[in-house]
């Protein structure tokens, strides 16, 4: 059986805003978690990506 846990990613935007997917993913790999996918959580008024969740996955 398998554990899964949400992890809230921004997505690359205007302003000061940076993605950081990428060190989510190097962080909780590091903790046993393996990433299994990502899906886009809030978007802006013309349909852009704001946020996405990443999922990861552990076996229990």
């Amino acid at each position: 059986m398998y554990k899964y846990i949400y992890v809230e990613a921004n997505a690359q935007g205007l302003l000061f805003q940076q993605a950081n997917h990428r060190e989510l993913i190097d962080k909780y790999s590091a903790e046993g978690w393996r990433f299994v996918t990502a899906i886009p959580s809030a978007f802006d008024g013309h349909g852009v990506i704001k946020n996405f969740d990443l999922v990861f996955e552990k076996e229990e």
